[in-house]
Parts: C-alpha cells; sequence; structure tokens
C-alpha cells in the first residue's frame, strides 16, 4: 500500500470497504485524502445497492487526525491564513455529519492510533469495534488548536461527562478504557479477531432489508441531532482562530520537533 491511492475502495455485493491509506503518516488526513473520502461518502448517499461501509486504516493504524503539516504550512496574510483554516474545518464538520447520514450501516474497525478526527470518524460511524492495540486521544489542545467538529459526535458516544475529559485533558486512552466508556462497542483481541468481530457483524447486518436499515438509520436521526445547530460554523471559527494563533505555531512545531510546548514548559518550571 502507498500514498498513491490515499483511499483503497473495494466492493463485495452490498459491502463496500474503504481503507485510508496513508500508512507512512498513520493515515492522517491531508487534502488528497479529505477529498476521496467526501467522493466516497458523495456517492453512498444516492446508493441504494451498498448497504454496508467499514471504514478502517492501512499499516496498522485507523486515522491520526488532521495532517498538521498542511495545518501549519498555511501562508499569506493573517486573513488568509484564517479563512483556510475555516473552510478546512467546515469541511471537516461536513465530513462527519455526511458520514453519520448514509442510508448505509458504518462500522468503524480500528487498529493503532485513532487521534482527532480520526476519532471523530469513530463517533461518527453507526458501530465501532477495536483492537486491543488500539489507542484513543482528542489531542488537539496540546497543539493549541480546539476539538471542534469532533466533540458533538464524541458526546453523542460517550455522554458529555467523558468527552469533557478527553478534550480537556488530552490523554490517549487504551482499548480497554475505550470501551468500559462506551467509546467502541467491542475489543477484538488482535487483528484476525477484529476481522472476524467486523465478519460476523456485516453478516448480521446484511439479513437486514435494505430499505429497513436506512429507516431504521433516518429514525435514528430523527431522534436527535448530535450537531446543534449553529455549532458547526462556531466550532469551524473557534478552530480558524486558534489555528492561525501563535499558539498553534508552536503547538505544531513542538509536536514536530518532539519537544514540550512552550506553554509546558513555562507552568512546570
Amino acid at each position: 500500500m502507498s500514498d498513491e491511492a490515499p483511499l483503497l475502495v473495494t466492493r463485495q455485493g452490498g459491502v463496500v470497504r474503504a481503507v485510508m491509506n496513508r500508512p507512512a503518516r498513520r493515515n492522517a488526513l491531508n487534502g488528497a485524502l479529505s477529498e476521496a473520502l467526501d467522493g466516497l461518502l458523495a456517492g453512498l448517499r444516492a446508493d441504494r445497492e451498498a448497504r454496508v461501509l467499514v471504514l478502517s486504516g492501512a499499516g496498522g493504524h485507523f486515522c491520526a487526525g488532521l495532517d498538521l503539516g498542511e495545518v501549519g504550512g498555511e501562508t499569506g496574510t493573517p486573513e488568509q491564513r484564517m479563512a483556510a483554516q475555516l473552510e478546512r474545518n467546515r469541511r471537516i464538520g461536513a465530513r462527519f455529519a455526511a458520514m453519520a447520514a448514509l442510508p448505509q450501516v458504518v462500522i468503524a474497525a480500528v487498529q493503532g492510533s485513532a487521534f482527532a478526527g480520526g476519532l471523530g470518524f469513530v463517533c461518527a460511524a453507526d458501530i465501532a469495534f477495536a483492537s486491543a492495540d488500539a489507542r484513543f486521544a482528542a489531542p488537539e489542545t496540546r497543539r493549541g488548536l480546539v476539538a471542534a467538529q469532533i466533540l458533538p459526535w464524541i458526546v453523542r458516544r460517550t455522554g458529555r461527562s467523558h468527552a469533557a475529559r478527553m478534550v480537556l485533558q488530552g490523554h490517549v486512552l487504551n482499548a480497554g478504557e475505550a470501551g468500559r466508556i462506551g467509546l467502541v462497542h467491542e475489543v477484538a483481541a488482535n487483528a484476525a479477531a477484529l476481522d472476524a468481530l467486523v465478519a460476523a457483524t456485516v453478516a448480521d447486518v446484511m439479513q437486514g432489508a435494505p430499505g429497513a436499515l436506512a429507516e431504521t438509520k433516518a429514525m435514528l436521526a430523527a431522534l436527535g441531532a448530535a450537531v446543534p445547530e449553529g455549532y458547526a460554523e462556531a466550532g469551524a471559527a473557534a478552530f480558524a482562530r486558534c489555528a492561525a494563533s501563535g499558539e498553534a505555531d508552536e503547538g505544531i512545531a513542538a509536536f514536530r520537533d518532539r519537544r514540550p510546548p512552550a506553554w509546558f514548559a513555562t507552568q512546570s518550571s
């Protein structure tokens, strides 16, 4: 697998499998991968033959979130940087909403890292499974950023209390803890067991009538929106302000240089 195809999509009958394929970057979301995902979701929205989407990552990781090389690489005036970050975060929020709104049953199969935007995919999926080596985190504040668009989906999955701890503490959760707080539905012992669990679940889902499955998802959505009205735009604005700030510049540089950010060193001294 290589970066030449950022998203590998295969189909067998009504089951679509999409593998995020940037293993050298732990499948971090750059422009090409994001566009490929958007194209897939747009195609599935009107596809009445597909009944299940299984989302996973190549190279032993699910998705490490947004490629910070792109976030920190914006050039231009402060206003131009702000506009670029605002538009990027709007698209991120729309991507989670589009995935959740699919008529297909979406299953996230997680190995390795599921951080930041990768965590958003886990929580926007209908069903999420993890192997024992999976790790989950919302580390945005440690990079001088804000977990804007993933927050409503974490809240929907785990409840507000657990979500608050994740986005404020920014710590890494192991698979067992993720299962305990409901971040994932079940933890498999290893990759082979994860594959078997996904296969069994797909077989169960495929016993459901396609129209009935789609209508059931619509009724679940009718119980209440995961993202309150006006939140997505407010979240995009908050992310843009942070991304265009000196804190984000320092946080991303510290992450790249594998050193503590200046604010941590100041508070620890």
